[in-house]
């Protein structure tokens, strides 16, 4: 490195000293970074290895407790079948047609693997699989420590596949004498096939050390020292060993617990509660290893980086401070006033959000309110106005003492009024998207029920009404009264939609296919605009007939039935609407087995 000739003595001996200060940097880096990966190294291998360890013996713990609850389980089947009444009865009566299907059902409620009833003479004559039937087993542990006991007992039995059946046994007694024996399977094979799709070994061994269970077949039956100690030829094992450990040695291992045909693995063993069973699982290394090398590849190359990074400065310093420091400072002052310039134009766009935040709060709470008035004043006209034709028609009545007629009107008056709460706690659960509680309804009364509200507007305008609705009944689920709103509210546009016509016509007619289809039809003149027909506050009525509420509520009320409302032109001119409504699962099914 050449030195500017016109650096002063002292500087020129700080600019001579700054090779050995980076030598010195350097090898203490060097050093440094040494001495981390190996303390990091053991104290990793150390936690991950008894995180490991943790991890085999909560497995361990979790294993034994679903064996044992098999094992508890499965031991009260025998009890319950040997007080069966009809178990007793077929062993008396010798009478066992009914036995075999008696012990599947059992079996399928509780889950066992397998069930005989064997006679006093331990012929098999019940079971759930038939293919044992009349087998004996007078000569089976079973059966004979049944004889013994008098009570429930296990067996654990090896069989000529190598398996173990693992069996709970119990005497069946009437009046104090034997009259057969109840044999019950556990099905603990399922755990070994579960923990066969594991990466670790687990063997399960009883009181003598002998492997009843174990993810290697080739175990059952062996003693677990003569596991560990096998040191014939490896090849009768390695295949299972390689498949369920595969151990990385190298210099940071721990020390293993054990060693499997030169292998070493972590072992972890739990007692089980039941008849001095123990439970052993052994665990590979290498998932450690890998954890503890991939965070030593990271300190390394944190450090290599922090060398580059040292060496950079350190050779740069000297040239680029004095530079260095006035750009900074220079930079320093210009960010300085730049922030503080975005910092007043934050604040005042800031201020500015907020009102407009909260006259937009405003506006909505005003047109919400709005929408609720204008939909309570849509409603309420129709049966306001049904109440002003019967109010007349009453006083007409009355004045012609005809007070049966008149009490029949103030009947329907009075249902009016019901029907306006509901119809103002429907438009608040409209306003809160939700519904009132749904019932079977025939679709038919519906239609029946909103014609004879519309009945005096229908008089008033001499519209003549084609209804057509078939025999059976229409059934859906939905409530009533907001159905019967909808239906109103078609039969109310269709009348005004013919006001002008000279011979008005609506037809009504109620079909039965996928679903329950109601279409009205008028001979108006038609619709100009479909695509906004539903949509709040659109309607083509002049100014004071309407708001444009009645579609877009009954819309609504529709989707909510999961339903739909539809609308379209006929081609001879007029306009339809069709409202689709889901069928009542076996309604229709129903009505047809009561008319046969």
């Amino acid at each position: 490195m050449k030195l500017p000739r016109f650096l002063p003595p002292r500087a020129r001996a700080r600019s001579q000293r700054t090779p050995w200060v980076v030598r010195l940097v350097v090898v203490a880096l060097v050093v440094l970074a040494v001495g981390v990966v190996l303390v990091s190294n053991r104290w990793l291998s150390d936690r991950f290895t008894e995180t490991t360890r943790v991890k085999a013996d909560l497995a361990l713990a979790l294993y034994s407790g679903n064996l044992q609850s098999e094992l508890q389980r499965t031991s009260v089947v025998p009890l319950l079948l040997a007080r069966d009444p009809a178990i007793a009865i077929a062993l008396n009566s010798g009478d066992y047609s009914a036995t075999s299907q008696r012990l599947i059902q059992v079996q399928d409620e509780i889950g066992v693997a397998q069930i005989l009833l064997l006679d006093r003479d331990g012929r098999t004559v019940g079971a759930t699989n038939r293919n044992l039937l009349g087998t004996s087993y007078r000569n089976a542990d079973p059966y004979v420590q049944a004889q013994r006991s008098g009570d429930t007992v296990f067996s654990a039995t090896r069989h000529d596949g190598g398996g173990f059946d693992f069996t709970y046994s119990r005497v069946v007694q009437d009046q104090g004498r034997t009259i057969g024996v109840i044999v019950v399977s556990a099905d603990l094979m399922k755990f070994e096939r579960a923990w066969s799709g594991l990466q670790d070994t687990v063997l399960v061994t009883d009181s003598a050390g002998v492997v009843l269970l174990a993810t290697e077949t080739r175990w059952r039956g062996q003693k677990l020292e003569d596991v560990l100690a096998f040191g014939g030829t490896p090849s009768a094992f390695d295949q299972a060993l390689n498949r369920a450990i595969s151990v990385t040695s190298d210099w940071a291992q721990n020390k293993p617990d054990t060693y499997l045909s030169g292998e070493a693995v972590l072992r972890a063993e739990a007692r089980m509660a039941f008849r001095g069973w123990h439970m052993v699982s052994f665990t590979r290394y290498d998932s450690v290893r890998e954890r503890v090398n991939g965070i030593l590849a990271l300190e390394i190359m944190g450090f290599a980086i922090l060398m580059a990074l040292a060496f950079y400065l350190l050779s740069r310093r000297a040239l680029s401070q004095s530079l260095s420091l006035r750009r900074e400072s220079l930079e320093l002052r210009q960010l300085n006033a730049r922030l503080q310039r975005e910092i007043a134009e934050r604040e005042k766009v800031q201020k500015s959000l907020e009102v407009a935040e909260q006259t937009l709060v405003q506006s909505s709470k005003l047109a919400v309110l709005g929408e609720m008035s204008a939909a309570v004043s849509h409603e309420l006209n129709q049966p306001l106005a049904a109440m002003k034709t019967y109010l007349a028609g009453a006083r007409l009545l009355l004045q012609r003492k005809r007070v049966e007629e008149a009490l029949s009107s103030f009947q329907r008056i009075d249902d009016l009024i019901d029907r306006m709460g509901a119809i103002t706690r429907q438009l608040k659960s409209y306003a809160r998207k939700g519904g009132e509680a749904f019932e079977p309804v025939d679709m038919r009364l519906c239609v029946s029920e909103a014609l004879a509200m519309m009945e005096p507007q229908l008089k008033l305008k001499l519209a003549k009404i084609t209804r057509i609705l078939p025999r059976q009944k229409v059934m859906v689920q939905v409530d009533r009264l907001r159905l019967e709103q909808v239906i109103v509210n078609l039969l109310r546009n269709a009348l005004d939609a013919t006001k002008d016509i000279a011979n008005p016509q609506i037809d009504m007619i109620l079909s039965v296919g996928e679903t329950a289809t109601l279409t009205v039809r008028d001979n108006g003149p038609g619709i100009g605009d479909l695509d906004k027909l539903f949509e709040p506050f659109f309607t083509t009525k002049k100014a004071g007939e309407g708001v444009g509420l009645g579609l877009a509520i009954s819309s609504g009320i529709v989707a909510d039935f999961g339903g739909r409302l539809t609308a379209h032109n006929a081609e001879g001119g007029g306009a339809v609407f069709e409202m689709q409504l889901p069928l009542m699962n076996g309604g229709e099914d129903e009505e047809l087995k009561a008319a046969e």
